[in-house]
């Protein structure tokens, strides 16, 4: 670690440069890294922070991390009290789908809440000098002094045409007022977002806590954005949203068996234990992807081994991993992300429904 930059009361960022001077450090904006951290007490934690610098800059990486403080957060507070200059750090990725599509011209809706503001400066990096897509960035915080990345946005804002930047303080300071630190008070309102964006079919890329995700979700929906456009991710199952958009759907329909072709090494898989055995098909990257196919929907984030959220009992048989997992699961466990089956293997999923 090379250099600690405080970007508000809760957040510092940290700049890291390889010890291996031939690593890569290429990525896209929107992508996280996975830190291993062994704590003081011998404790080893799996964390996830989003890269938050300039992608074209591939000389170092920057993650930064909000001091967790409700409930207390065992990783963040090592980082903050704990890391310094000169100390390494051991760490796996990039990766992350929550990635910037260039794949089109759509106005681009950057919305984040406190510290969900990370892989939206990234991202604003990358729209900022190698697009000439209409971008808006609203960012949503409590006041000031936990406003992280406000001069480096502004900055980046200013460097073209059709960028446009909007800051909610919830409760501003007074400074915050003299200052002019901000746009709107408050929560984020319907009619603000109506008042701030043109009719047009945006790219939305959302971003905070739990509660600002349910309730800019919410919003965006009742504006008329297409479900599909609304780009958001979780380290873990991303259940928080889906009531808003389930009550009342159709059940979803499993994908039929047969569709797994059969393979001549006899190998089936069993994804719960009353389930009818379904043979491996190795078309199939993964027994994620093979669950998928089935009808399943196991939780998964970055299905390459390095964030666990997959992590399923293996109640029998034994399992290869494809990509070498960064932590590996404890016995009786299986990262479905990147295994496949050595033997007849069953799993404890819950089945789908019908």
């Amino acid at each position: 670690m090379i250099r600690r930059i405080q970007e508000s009361h809760s957040i510092v960022s940290f700049e890291l440069v390889p010890i291996d001077v031939d690593r890569s450090l290429v990525f896209i904006a929107g992508q996280f890294v996975a830190l291993r951290l062994s704590l003081p007490d011998g404790e080893t934690l799996l964390r996830h922070y989003s890269l938050s610098g300039d992608p074209a800059d591939t000389s170092r990486w920057r993650i930064s991390v909000k001091l967790e403080s409700t409930p207390p957060g065992r990783g963040s507070a090592h980082l903050h009290e704990c890391v310094g200059v000169g100390d390494e750090l051991e760490l796996a990725g990039p990766a992350g789908a929550f990635v910037c599509d260039e794949g089109n011209e759509r106005p681009v809706l950057l919305m984040s809440g406190g510290v969900g503001v990370t892989p939206h400066v990234s991202m604003l990096h990358r729209l900022a000098l190698a697009s000439a897509r209409r971008v808006h960035v609203i960012h949503a915080c409590e006041n000031s002094v936990v406003h992280a990345f406000r001069d480096e946005i502004r900055r980046l804002a200013a460097t073209r045409d059709g960028i446009q930047v909007h800051v909610c303080y919830r409760n501003p300071l007074a400074s915050d007022e003299e200052t002019c630190a901000y746009d709107s008070t408050g929560l984020l309102t319907k009619e603000t977002l109506q008042s701030l964006l043109p009719l047009d079919d945006y790219e939305v890329y959302l971003c905070g806590p739990p509660g600002f995700m349910q309730a800019s979700w919410r919003l965006l929906r009742e504006l008329g954005v297409a479900r599909l456009r609304i780009h958001y991710e979780f380290f873990g199952p991303a259940t928080v949203l889906e009531p808003e958009e389930t009550v009342g759907a159709p059940e979803p329909v499993p994908v039929a068996a047969p569709i797994l072709a059969a393979n001549e090494s006899g190998i089936s898989v069993r994804f719960h234990p009353q389930s009818d055995p379904l043979p491996w098909n190795p078309a199939c990257g993964s027994l994620l992807e093979m669950a998928e196919q089935a009808g399943y929907a196991p939780a998964f984030n970055c299905r390459v081994g390095v964030c666990n959220a997959c992590t399923t009992p293996l109640l029998a048989g034994r399992v290869d991993y494809i990509e070498k997992p960064l932590v590996p699961p404890p016995d009786g466990e299986v990262l479905l992300c990147c295994a496949r089956p050595v033997t007849e293997v069953t799993l404890a999923l819950q089945p789908p429904r019908t």
